[in-house]
């Protein structure tokens, strides 16, 4: 039996929301989770990784991640990285880092790794508590939200060139 990837768009916020700035990909896959977005784009809270969203990166073609770093840049920088091993991940994440490796070498193994798109954002520490974000990451959500979905449509839009090449 063949399996089939879902050629859909999986848009995966990363954290802990109950950690302040460290729950930046959780609270912006929340904020996408409210618009009006493509049939054909999916938004999940995957909360601090780990192996249980094996299943997740298995399923789908293209996996655009939101993630904090801790990578002493200037709180709020926002950088797109395309990870192909666990080793271009930023060396410096947050604090669910190790799971997300061990899930992406897992994947690597299993010859099921998907076009990975990563959204970093620059903190400067882990809050012990507190869910809402400091007012330098709550400053560039706007601008987050407005990269990915940037991303989501160029993604798409090749999707589409590519299917029309095909079909002539």
């Amino acid at each position: 039996m063949m399996e089939t990837r879902n050629p859909h768009i999986l848009i995966m916020g990363i954290g802990n929301y109950l950690m302040g700035d460290e729950g930046v990909g959780v609270q912006a896959a929340r904020h996408l989770q409210q618009m009006e977005l493509p049939v054909d784009v999916e938004v999940l809270d995957g909360g601090t990784g780990g192996f249980h969203l094996l299943e997740y990166f298995e399923s789908y073609e293209t996996v655009i991640l939101i993630d904090a770093t801790l990578d002493e840049r200037t709180p709020g920088t926002i950088r797109l990285i395309e990870p192909k091993f666990a080793s271009d991940f930023p060396r410096a994440m947050s604090t669910h880092d190790i799971g997300l490796r061990d899930m992406v070498n897992a994947l690597q193994l299993l010859g099921k790794m998907p076009h990975i798109h990563l959204f970093v954002v620059s903190i400067e520490t882990i809050q012990q508590q507190g869910i809402t974000l400091t007012p330098e990451i709550e400053r560039v959500m706007p601008l987050l939200l407005q990269q990915i979905l940037r991303l989501t449509h160029k993604l798409q839009y090749k999707e589409t060139v590519d299917e029309i090449a095909t079909a002539t």
